[in-house]
């Protein structure tokens, strides 16, 4: 049995984590349990799995879950704040770590759990895209192991020989005679607009995505195109991946998750339903599979399968994510903190949709910072980017 923690569990992977244990109870069992605000899910969650331990990052919210914990009679433990966080993360206990902390919130804890040597399920792609150097140097100093959760990274993972899937990241695509990955995307919601429809577009058609059910954030990641470009970084650290070894690939009806082209010609691609339940429980019964309630590809009913290069006109954030990845780790957190900002005073309507890139633009280029030494380095020009972008929103308002 694989005794779980949950970074992230009153999310979207979280919950569907959850469902899939809750489905296998003899196959998993949860240790703990962390989330921001929001005590009510936390609370049915508690009711369900009975965690030994709960972190809120929101001390308001712990206190509020404890006296609802107490009047239930349930005994969990219930901490509060990044330390106790980092502390549930490297439970001795704990086998699996299911990383799900949406942004930079996730780095600490999620490195926490790469130095107690923990089986990390990533699906928090910010901390390993802002620190990949330090992320990558820790897992391989610590034994740690690592297994992408993000339905990209996972076909790629699912179709890659068990020697690179045991050792991410520490050998090369050539050696196990690899030409290059190809990441798919379905484009969003916005693939056919024209630059003059995208400027009018609401938080609800940016977080109404055809295909997946994802949190707002990386929905509208999604629909700006930053998202692929945030995964572009992500397969370059986790798969070793020069430049030259990935090809991006729009395919709007996510069938296809991505493909792993080899030096024979054969081309080896994972398909199945834009399910995220497929990703995340591989990653939780790897190398083994389990079943799961996601429905099975019926080809008969499958008309079409698309595909076209990535617009980068269009799409101006892929082209600043890729772009920025060459220009080093100082630059992908730049741009990273500009754009979880961006995204942020976008989903409060402060901003419109079209300047999410603008806002990204003008901090990246006008940024300059010296390549981190170490995450407090990173810490440090997260926070003041953060500053940059809530300044420059501001300045956009006023």
């Amino acid at each position: 049995m694989k005794k779980i923690t949950i970074l992230g569990s009153t999310g979207s992977i979280g919950i569907n984590a959850l469902s899939i244990i809750q489905k296998n109870p003899d196959l998993f069992k949860v240790i703990a349990l962390v989330a921001n605000k929001n005590f009510s899910i936390m609370l049915r969650q508690c009711e369900l799995f009975s965690p030994d331990w709960v972190a809120m990052r929101d001390e308001k919210s712990a206190h509020i879950l404890r006296k609802k914990l107490k009047n239930s009679k349930i005994n969990t433990q219930v901490l509060t704040g990044e330390k106790d966080i980092c502390a549930l993360a490297a439970l001795e206990e704990t086998d699996h770590v299911i990383s799900a902390i949406v942004g930079m919130a996730g780095l600490l804890p999620t490195l926490s759990a790469i130095h107690a040597g923990k089986t990390i399920l990533l699906a928090n792609k910010e901390s390993l895209i802002t620190s990949g150097y330090f992320f990558m140097k820790a897992l391989s100093s610590s034994g740690a192991k690592i297994i992408p959760i993000d339905s990209e990274h996972n076909a790629i993972f699912q179709v890659l020989p068990l020697e690179i899937q045991k050792n991410l990241g520490k050998t090369t695509l050539e050696k196990n005679s690899i030409k290059h990955l190809v990441l798919t995307g379905s484009g969003g919601p916005f693939y056919k607009f024209s630059s003059s429809d995208l400027s009018n577009v609401t938080p609800d058609q940016a977080c109404s995505h055809p295909n997946w059910l994802m949190g707002k954030k990386i929905s509208v990641d999604s629909a700006t195109m930053m998202n692929k470009g945030l995964e572009y970084a992500e397969a370059r650290w986790l798969f070793n991946a020069l430049e030259s070894e990935i090809k991006i690939l729009i395919h709007p009806e996510s069938i296809i998750h991505s493909m792993v082209q080899y030096y024979d010609g054969s081309l080896l691609a994972q398909l199945s339903a834009p399910d995220i339940r497929t990703s995340i429980s591989y990653a939780m019964s790897w190398p083994d599979r389990i079943c799961t309630e996601v429905d099975y590809l019926n080809f008969y009913k499958i008309n079409n399968l698309t595909f076209f290069e990535p617009d980068f006109t269009q799409f101006p954030c892929l082209k600043l994510a890729i772009d920025a990845f060459s220009q080093g780790q100082a630059s992908m957190t730049v741009l990273n903190a500009a754009n979880e900002i961006a995204v942020s005073s976008f989903l409060d309507s402060k901003i419109s949709f079209t300047k999410i890139y603008e806002i990204n633009m003008e901090i990246l280029m006008s940024s300059c910072f010296s390549e981190p030494k170490c995450i407090q380095d990173i810490l440090e020009i997260d926070r003041k980017v953060r500053i940059l972008a809530k300044n420059k929103v501001s300045s956009l308002i006023f």
